[in-house]
């Protein structure tokens, strides 16, 4: 969720076109730092919304893990429960035989017998009826502590059901207050933002007509059918900065996933968006990445601790780059450039490495 350096370029070069004309060159002059001022606000508003949003995402994963197992906990102590009850039925069962039974004990067994093979059978009968009592009172122990520790394990989560509901709440109110402060300040620069977004438009055809060519003119990969899974969920997005992997990477066999995300250039961001109708950054990945039979979380900074580390000198399309803490991720598709879903207000687009924003806060590569 950022202006690239190649927006900003073309403010400036727009900017000074504006201060070379010769009327009021003072007014335009400070029409122009203005403009620029603002913009600078944008773009820091950016990067704390790409925060904000890709945290909204790991709550949101975060939360439909909790629903899951939640489901799965009440079945199981449901479960549990039954077989709690049936235990201490089959205790009160086992005292009933004992009483009506008149059963001797284990003295009158042994005086009672006529033989020695007598007394064998007999005490071999009083061993059964202990063990069969034994196993009863284990199963009666078992399922209360089962019933126990699930109905503890339930309270838990719904604690922490209650608390990424809220945090999610929070995250939602932030981003909502941030887009608003954001589309004012875009309002008061409407007439520059337009003559940027028409040569950004016409940069981006060109840039799409050569990836589609370079996606042609290469054999793209078959897709093995692996499925990654997200790791396990904390309170905190995790680090964005995991250990390099001992060795390198296995080929990229995810090429393919380059021509589905270019398929989507042009698609209007939008925040929690993993749609055609709309997708943020680390949305893009989930939808293209499922087309090639690999299922990412919704979340940049999970996705950035799935798969394998890649050095930036051994990139291959397909190929996952991020960057600002891993708060902003995007598809290499080779030559130095890679499709993402930038920002607000901003649609789906093809960006390069060597941009000074991307360069800067580039955060590392996955191959999954």
């Amino acid at each position: 969720m950022r202006f690239g350096l190649s927006f900003t370029a073309v403010l400036a070069a727009a900017l000074a076109v504006v201060v070379s004309s010769p009327a009021e060159p003072g007014q335009l002059s400070s029409k122009r730092a203005d403009a620029q001022r603002m913009l600078a606000e944008i773009g820091a508003m950016d990067m704390e919304l790409d925060r904000a949003v890709e945290a909204y995402n790991y709550a949101t994963v975060q939360l439909n893990r909790i629903d899951r197992d939640l489901a799965a906990n009440r079945k199981r102590l449901a479960t549990a429960r039954t077989n709690l009850a049936t235990a201490h039925k089959r205790v009160a069962d086992r005292v009933l035989s004992l009483y009506t039974s008149e059963e001797p004990d284990t003295l009158a067994v042994i005086l009672g017998a006529s033989s020695l093979g007598d007394l064998i059978e007999r005490i071999d009968s009083v061993n059964r009826i202990s063990d069969e009592d034994a196993r009863i009172t284990e199963d009666v122990t078992r399922f209360r502590n089962e019933v126990r520790s699930r109905q503890q394990h339930l309270e838990q989560a719904q604690v922490q059901q209650r608390n990424v509901v809220a945090e999610r709440a929070d995250r939602r109110a932030a981003i909502e207050g941030q887009l608003a402060a954001r589309q004012e300040l875009l309002a008061s620069i409407k007439d520059q933002i337009s003559t940027l977004e028409a040569a950004e438009r016409a940069r981006q055809a060109r840039l799409a007509r050569q990836a589609r060519q370079q996606v042609r003119s290469t054999q793209p990969s078959s897709s093995g059918g692996q499925q990654s899974s997200p790791p396990p969920a904390s309170d905190q997005p995790p680090s964005p900065s995991p250990s390099p992997s001992p060795s390198p990477p296995p080929p990229s066999t995810h090429g393919g996933v380059v021509g589905v995300a270019l398929h989507y250039l042009g698609v209007p961001y939008r925040w929690g968006g993993a749609s055609p109708s709309g997708f943020d950054c680390s949305g893009l990945l989930v939808y293209s990445f499922a087309k090639v039979g690999v299922y990412l979380p919704h979340s940049s900074y999970m996705q950035f601790h799935l798969g394998r580390y890649v050095p930036r000198s051994n990139l291959q399309p397909g190929d996952a780059v991020f960057f600002n803490g891993a708060s902003h991720v995007g598809i290499y598709i080779g030559g130095g450039r890679f499709v993402h879903a930038p920002h607000t207000g901003d649609v789906v687009k093809i960006s390069s490495l060597g941009e000074s924003w991307y360069s800067s806060t580039y955060a590392g590569a996955r191959r999954y």
